[in-house]
């Protein structure tokens, strides 16, 4: 009798305080990799739709000349000996990152090529998940970072779901506080993509100039996530004249530097965690080969070693402390399909807040323009001009 007159009560209740007069729970997304560890979901091979250059002053070019060209040392069985401390830091132009930059290069390629575009559909009725490589990256190592949180923001303009980083006070904090061995360290990874690349093909590098990280190559990409079209732009170190295939992006070379190694304990620390953030960074734009400079604690390059991409999953394979490819992109995904039905207002100046910290599930909050609407009003108002009429909204059940 008394369980019957709890329900009845319970169904007084209900009837009191119909279901959608209650306040609706903040909506969030679980981290746990075990909540994502089904099979590999789908992943269109990237292709390459562009690309475009940032000069010296970081200046933007809609063309390739800032591209490099891999240019390895010979492989005669000797230390390749690149001093990475040389020129630090008098031959050295670090980018100002105190200006944020956001999506506008990107954007500024979009409008250059609208006409191109159009068969692909910047707008309705392909609703492009729009963004940089490296906003991406961070999703797909997620479910695996302990230090790190991340802020995205959010909006949805003619259709199209664009998604910026927002610098997080934590990180700020560190940037502005660098100390200077992590300074020398960060020039250390751009001076050994000095010594690796050539402006030309079949000419050798030439150490000897400015490092200067104002100058970038951006390659601009199409591919598909699930059910989530993906148009993002990553930067690209230097393109190989002896690759099998001189399409991109199988031509591209990632290069990377490393401390050397000394134990299989450190070895098992650099597959678990450094690996993870290259394989993705990799995996996402079609990049089939890392190229790691192993550097002693002097600076000095002791030792090349190419990790495949499409391998470096098997370094963890057996580690149960490893990760699993398959929960990284099933989380991306799930995070897309997250964003997709809680961004449904159709408003550039409208911005969606992503936030996470380790530990904690990813939240959102709505803003509204300054400082966190990213999408610069040029943009808007040629798109505008030239779309008279916005596609529908979508709503949180497509």
């Amino acid at each position: 009798m008394e369980s019957r007159g709890t329900k009845r009560e319970a169904g007084k209740i209900e009837v009191a305080e119909p279901r959608n007069k209650l306040p609706r729970p903040a909506p969030s997304l679980p981290i746990d990799p075990a909540l994502y560890s089904g099979p590999f979901p789908f992943y269109r091979r990237p292709s390459e739709l562009g690309c475009f250059s940032l000069d010296a002053q970081r200046q933007y070019h809609g063309d390739a000349r800032a591209l490099r060209y891999y240019s390895p040392p010979p492989t005669n069985g000797q230390s390749p000996n690149f001093d990475l401390r040389d020129g630090y830091p008098d031959r050295y132009q670090p980018r100002d990152e105190e200006v944020q930059e956001r999506l506008d290069h990107l954007l500024r390629w979009l409008l250059e090529h609208r006409g191109q575009l159009e068969g692909e559909s910047l707008s309705y009725p392909i609703l492009w998940r729009m963004t940089w490589r490296g906003h991406l990256t961070k999703l797909l190592t997620t479910p695996y970072e302990r230090q790190e949180g991340w802020q995205l923001a959010a909006s949805r303009f003619r259709g199209t779901l664009y998604l910026s980083e927002v610098e997080t006070p934590a990180a700020r904090v560190q940037r502005l506080t660098r100390p200077p061995l992590l300074r020398e360290l960060m020039y250390m990874g751009y001076k050994f993509e000095q010594y690796m690349c050539a402006d030309k093909p079949g000419v050798s590098p030439d150490p000897s100039g400015e490092v200067n990280t104002n100058v970038a190559f951006c390659s601009v990409l199409r591919s598909r996530l699930g059910n989530h079209p993906l148009l993002f732009s990553g930067e690209v170190d230097c393109t190989d004249p002896q690759a099998p295939s001189t399409q991109p992006p199988t031509c591209y070379v990632e290069l990377k530097t490393s401390k050397e190694m000394h134990s299989p304990g450190q070895w098992k620390s650099f597959y678990r965690h450094k690996l993870l953030k290259w394989w993705a960074q990799s995996f996402l734009p079609g990049v089939p080969n890392v190229v790691a400079g192993f550097r002693n604690p002097e600076g000095f390059v002791c030792s090349l070693k190419t990790f495949p991409t499409m391998e470096m999953f098997e370094y963890v394979r057996n580690d149960r402390d490893g990760w699993n490819p398959s929960v990284c992109m099933n989380f991306c995904a799930a995070f897309l399909s997250f964003a997709q039905n809680t961004v449904v207002q159709d408003d550039p100046r409208l911005v969606y807040l992503f936030s996470w910290e380790p530990g904690g599930p990813v939240t959102v909050s709505e803003h509204r323009d300054a400082p966190h609407a990213f999408l610069p009003p040029w943009y808007v108002e040629a798109v505008t001009q030239d779309l008279p009429s916005p596609p529908k909204t979508p709503s949180p059940k497509d």
